[in-house]
């Protein structure tokens, strides 16, 4: 075969896969789910494959907001990471949580996201779509205030999770008791400290055993929650219970958040394709 041939196929070849790219696009919509506890609609985003109408049954990963975002967040902010669920043939789901911090609250009956996520948000999504209806076809993670409600959900439901993550989450609430609307939702830490102590992540540590969730913690180390990521890592590590955990330079921003969301898509892909097993 001559030079010229060699090169009309590489060339024909480059066309041909950047087509196939091109011809194949997640799925973006918004939907209207239900909550019994909080008798309201709630809007979220779920992201299907391109060849979702011929799948089987697909895996999960539900994908949380932080603090004053909203269900669009992701979608809108970090354009672009949608194609994981072609590229791992997986379901995406972005909930609404109205800065709840993800708690059913012990002191404002309108806020019950926990309720909300963990269970009626998992039922409806398993009830319009193929979904693998186990914990070895759920995953949680989040940004901020959702990687501090991802594992908070996944700790206390891991009949729901297999695995779960977190990008710059706040995993202890206690350093922050006048910030971000938390005392709203659990009181004052100085008139109520036992609502904080029984709703930090840090302090669910009891819930795990080794190995009962898959878990990938990611914080940027110019982060004003660093400190409390770190001394989570010391702590799982003192229980001998296995994570990923990523530290590199960034701050508490969407430029470090939509490169960590690649880092997590591959960890819930691989937690996936082992649990089939």
């Amino acid at each position: 075969m001559n030079n010229s041939w060699v090169k009309r196929l590489f060339i024909l070849t480059v066309f041909a896969g950047l087509f196939q790219l091109s011809a194949t696009a997640a799925i973006v919509d918004t939907v209207d789910t239900y909550s019994a506890s909080m008798k309201k609609n709630i809007k979220a985003v779920v992201i299907t494959p391109d060849n979702y109408a011929n799948d089987k049954e697909l895996p999960v990963v539900y994908l949380l907001h932080g603090y004053s975002g909203g269900y669009a967040d992701w979608i809108t902010k970090a354009k672009g990471f949608e194609k994981a669920a072609d590229q791992y043939q997986l379901i995406i789901v972005c909930p609404d949580g109205n800065n709840s911090w993800y708690w059913d609250s012990p002191i404002d009956p309108h806020y019950k996201y926990e309720t909300y996520v963990s269970k009626e948000l998992v039922e409806w999504i398993d009830s319009k779509y193929k979904t693998i209806k186990s914990p070895k076809g759920r995953a949680i993670t989040g940004l901020s205030m959702g990687g501090h409600g991802a594992l908070y959900l996944a700790f206390r439901h891991q009949d729901v999770f297999g695995a779960a993550g977190s990008m710059s989450g706040g995993v202890d609430i206690r350093p922050f008791p006048n910030s971000w609307d938390m005392a709203a939702r659990l009181g004052k830490y100085a008139e109520r400290p036992d609502n904080w102590e029984k709703n930090t992540v840090i302090n669910l540590l009891h819930l795990l055993t080794p190995n009962s969730l898959a878990l990938i913690i990611d914080c940027g180390t110019d982060d004003f929650f660093f400190k409390v990521n770190e001394n989570l890592h010391q702590q799982l590590l003192q229980r001998n219970i296995p994570h990923d955990y990523i530290t590199r330079p960034g701050a508490h921003n969407w430029p470090y958040w939509s490169n960590a969301i690649g880092y997590q898509l591959l960890f819930m892909n691989n937690f996936f394709k082992t649990a089939k097993k």
